[in-house]
C-alpha cells in the first residue's frame, strides 16, 4: 500500500478544488440545485470516491492534514456566536426548548430502534447503540471514544470499525437528505421566509449584489475573531476545570454570544462586524473548507465493515430520522419556514454532525431567504445540550443491556 501525505498547503489547496468542483456540479446539474445539496457535499463525496478507487485499484491511501480543518471548525462557530444577537436569542427561547425536548426524544427513539432491530436481524444488541446514537447523532468523535468501551465490556471486536463505517454512512447521507426535505416542506406548505432581503445569519448568496467588503472591514472582522477565540479557549479551560468537557468550537460560540452582546452597547463607537458582509463571507469560506476537507477524507472503503445485516440497521436510522424529521421536528417547531429551515439542519444532525447541519441550512437560506433563529436554535441544541444528554443515554442503553 502506497501512502501519499499531504501537508498543510496540499489540504488546503484540495479542499478549495474540491469547492470549486462542488460549484460547478451544482451550476450544472438541476438536482443539485433544485434540493439544495451544499457545493461542498457533492464536490466532497465525488472526491472521497476518487480516493478510494485510488485506495482500491492503485493500492494508494492518500492523507490529509487534517488539524486545520478542526481550526476552520472553531473560527465557523465563532462566527455563529458574534452573530447572534440578543434579540433574536430571546425569540429563540421557546423554540430552543421545544427542539431540545424533541431531541432528546429522539436520542432514545434512535437507539430504541438500533436495538430493536438488531435483536430481528440477529445481531448483537449493543451494535443497535453503537450504529444508534453513538455514532449517528454523535459522529466520528464519539465513535471513536466508545468504541473501546464495546469491544472489552461487550465483546464487539469489531467496535471500531463498525462506529467509524456508521458515522461515514450517516455523514454522507446527512449532507444529502436535509436539503431535498426542506424543499419538499417549503413547496407542499408554500412557505416563505420572513426576511428574505435581510443579510443572511452565515455565507454570502452568490447572486448577491452589491456586498460591501474592504480592507477595513476585513481586518476587522479578522481582529474580533481572534479576540472572541482567546476568551472563548479561557471559557473552555474554566469548563475543563469543573469537570463540564465541551468541545472548543462550543465555547467560542458562546464567547461570540457574551462579546456581540455587551461590547457593542460598553463602547458605541466600537466598530462591530456582527451583521457585515465581511464576517459572513468568514463564515461560508472557513464551513465550506471544513465540510470538503471532511468528506473528501472520508475513507469510504471502511463501509464494507457494516456490509450485511448492519447496512439494514442503519437504512431503518436514515428512514426514521427522515420520518421523523418531517412528522415531529417540522409540526412542533411550528410548521414555517423557519421550522423547514431547521428541519433541514436536523437532519444532517440526526445522522451525521452540526457543521453539515449548518450546511444544509446554508444551502436552503441562500435560495429561499434567511432564518435567522435556526442557526442559532440549531448550533446550541446540537453542539452543546445534545451532547451532554447523549452520553446518559448511552451508559443508561448499556447498563440496560448489561
Amino acid at each position: 500500500m502506497n501512502l501519499i501525505q499531504l501537508d498543510v498547503r496540499q489540504t488546503i489547496i484540495s479542499a478549495i478544488l474540491v469547492l470549486y468542483f462542488g460549484k460547478y456540479l451544482t451550476k450544472h446539474v438541476r438536482f443539485l440545485r433544485e434540493y439544495n445539496i451544499p457545493d461542498a457535499v457533492s464536490g466532497g463525496l465525488i472526491a472521497s470516491l476518487f480516493f478510494g478507487i485510488c485506495y482500491s485499484l492503485l493500492k494508494t491511501q492518500v492523507e490529509f492534514h487534517l488539524p486545520i480543518r478542526d481550526i476552520l471548525l472553531v473560527v465557523f462557530f465563532t462566527t455563529i456566536g458574534l452573530s447572534a444577537k440578543l434579540q433574536t436569542l430571546l425569540k429563540g427561547g421557546k423554540p430552543l426548548i421545544i427542539l431540545l425536548i424533541t431531541a432528546v426524544i429522539y436520542l432514545f427513539l434512535q437507539n430504541i430502534t438500533g436495538i430493536t432491530v438488531a435483536r430481528i436481524i440477529g445481531v448483537d444488541l449493543p451494535i443497535g447503540v453503537l450504529a444508534g446514537s453513538v455514532s449517528l447523532s454523535g459522529g466520528h468523535g464519539t465513535a471513536i471514544a466508545w468504541a473501546p468501551i464495546f469491544q472489552r465490556d461487550y465483546g464487539i471486536v469489531n467496535a471500531s470499525e463498525i462506529g467509524i463505517a456508521s458515522a461515514t454512512f450517516g455523514l454522507v447521507l446527512g449532507g444529502i437528505i436535509g436539503g431535498p426535505v426542506a424543499r419538499f416542506l417549503i413547496k407542499r406548505h408554500r412557505l416563505q421566509a420572513d426576511c428574505f432581503d435581510q443579510d443572511l445569519t452565515v455565507g454570502i448568496r452568490q447572486d448577491q449584489e452589491n456586498v460591501q467588503i474592504n480592507y477595513n472591514t476585513m481586518l476587522n472582522a479578522v481582529f474580533v475573531i481572534g479576540l472572541t477565540v482567546g476568551l472563548g479557549i479561557q471559557i473552555n479551560g474554566i469548563t475543563d476545570a469543573l469537570g463540564l468537557r465541551l468541545p472548543l468550537f462550543v465555547a467560542c460560540l458562546l464567547a461570540g454570544i457574551i462579546l456581540t452582546n455587551t461590547m457593542p452597547y460598553l463602547f458605541k463607537r466600537l466598530p462591530w462586524p456582527a451583521g457585515t458582509s465581511s464576517l459572513a463571507l468568514i463564515a461560508d469560506v472557513s464551513l465550506g473548507l471544513f465540510l470538503a476537507m471532511s468528506l473528501m477524507s472520508l475513507q469510504l472503503w471502511t463501509l464494507a465493515g457494516v456490509a450485511g445485516p448492519v447496512t439494514i440497521l442503519l437504512l431503518v436510522q436514515f428512514a426514521l430520522s427522515t420520518v421523523y424529521t418531517i412528522f415531529v421536528v417540522f409540526p412542533v417547531m411550528g410548521k414555517n419556514y423557519n421550522a423547514a429551515v431547521i428541519a433541514a439542519g436536523y437532519s444532517g444532525l440526526t445522522l451525521g454532525a452540526t457543521p453539515t447541519a449548518i450546511a444544509n441550512m446554508t444551502a436552503v437560506t441562500e435560495r429561499f431567504g434567511a432564518s435567522p433563529q435556526a442557526f442559532i436554535i440549531l448550533p446550541l441544541v446540537g453542539a452543546f445540550f445534545i451532547d451532554l444528554v447523549n452520553a446518559f443515554a448511552i451508559q443508561r442503553f448499556l447498563s440496560f443491556m448489561g
